[in-house]
């Protein structure tokens, strides 16, 4: 598929028939992106992509919900407090 460019529709999330086909695209892309990795001795670049080909798996397969889905963290945006001194 090297050379070849697929148009990319947005969709109302992986849950949907075009975000699953999306997904499997990502994830197609991914798998060859890891093989050329791996040819140049990439480790590094191996394991994130591997990394995001597994979480392109579990969208396409509906194992996790997708970002629009997620419902938000409240903790966002909230300043830690400090632990202050730490005695040993």
């Amino acid at each position: 598929m090297a050379g070849q460019r697929m148009t990319i529709s947005p969709s109302s999330g992986s849950g949907s028939t075009q975000g699953r086909e999306n997904m499997a695209y990502i994830r197609e892309m991914l798998g060859e992106l890891r093989a050329v990795a791996e040819a140049e001795g990439a480790g590094m670049l191996c394991y994130l992509l591997e990394m995001a080909y597994l979480e392109a798996s579990d969208l396409q397969q509906g194992r996790r919900p997708s970002q629009e889905t997620r419902h938000r963290d409240h903790a966002i945006g909230v300043a830690m407090q400090t632990p202050g001194k730490v005695k040993l």
